[in-house]
């Protein structure tokens, strides 16, 4: 039995165990803590050596700390206009140019990273809340309450996510932008909830489960206390991968002119107000492009090697 999940249970022995009882248990109880903190020293240092994760969660970092505290020093809004440099390439006064309106195509895309960023973190909560939930309680209990989640699940996936956008954006025009990530959160949990039943249905057969069980204790605190965080590892993983691919389908979205819209920004939408100046000012195009594509590149990368790191079948990381 692995060492994490052989402590949650000793955890649960040391509540219902006697006073008499309570020295040896919690000498017990001490060695898995200093097991449990071993293994994630092992999960850091194979993280650590996975030289691409390292070096994306650096520029992930540093991108996040300009998009977002750059702008409060900057001379320029998102909002204000230079009508002295209409449509000015990159220089002096506006490194990454200005676009037909005299705007700071730099403060656009630091607008647009920070919206582009919120989009996809509160989709990700979203699909880890609503895939834990429905995954958990539909591998745990099984039976019918499986077969109702699962085929609820598969509703879901049948439903088309550009249908869903194009029905919110004209029945409630002037829409929040915040409506977009919630609409992605709500149809993107189908793939978490899978792998997260798949996960109990192992696991709550295993003998940690029945010894809880045994001494009494709830089916929610088995759920979240014992089962559960053996799951971090693919939440986590998948949490990642989800952030990029919000961001992705947001751009897509606003470039349909489905996303966000104005006076909001976001990447996405810079990409697609600024396509038909993609010859005569490349410059208007490229840097929001470029921005996407790294970022994700990034988030895919770290994903990557949390994967690695999480799985407790590598041996071998990756240079």
């Amino acid at each position: 039995m692995p060492d994490s999940i052989r402590g949650f249970a000793l955890t649960e022995l040391l509540d219902a165990a006697p006073p008499e009882a309570g020295k040896g248990v919690a000498a017990a109880d001490r060695e898995f803590t200093v097991a449990a903190r071993a293994q994630w020293k092992t999960v850091l240092r194979r993280f650590l050596r996975h030289k691409p994760a390292v070096l994306s969660l650096v520029v992930l970092t540093l991108i996040s700390v300009w998009a977002f505290f750059f702008p409060l020093i900057w001379k320029w809004n998102y909002t204000e206009r230079d009508k002295t440099a209409l449509s000015k390439p990159p220089g002096n006064g506006h490194p990454f140019g200005t676009d037909d309106l005299g705007k700071d195509v730099m403060a656009l895309v630091m607008r647009g990273i920070q919206r582009s960023l919120e989009v996809a973190v509160i989709a990700a909560v979203i699909v880890v809340i609503l895939g834990i939930l429905v995954g958990a309680i539909a591998g745990y209990f099984r039976g019918i309450v499986d077969a109702i989640l699962m085929r609820f699940t598969d509703l879901v996936l049948t439903i088309p996510l550009l249908v869903i956008v194009a029905v919110v954006s004209v029945g409630i025009p002037g829409s929040p932008w915040y409506v977009i990530p919630i609409i992605l959160g709500l149809v993107a949990w189908t793939g978490l909830a899978r792998i997260v039943r798949g996960e109990f249905l192992s696991l709550r057969e295993k003998e940690f489960v029945e010894a809880a069980r045994a001494i009494g204790v709830s089916d929610r605190r088995i759920i979240f206390r014992h089962i559960l965080p053996n799951l971090a590892g693919p939440i986590i993983v998948v949490a990642t991968l989800t952030i990029a691919g919000a961001i992705l389908t947001e751009a897509a979205l606003s470039f349909l002119g489905l996303g966000i819209r104005p006076p909001e920004v976001s990447l996405g939408l810079l990409i697609s107000t600024y396509q038909s100046a993609f010859q005569t000012r490349p410059w208007l195009f490229w840097f929001p492009a470029v921005s996407i594509v790294l970022i994700c590149l990034c988030i895919n990368f770290i994903g990557d090697g949390l994967r690695d790191a999480l799985d407790p079948k590598q041996n071998r990381v990756r240079t």
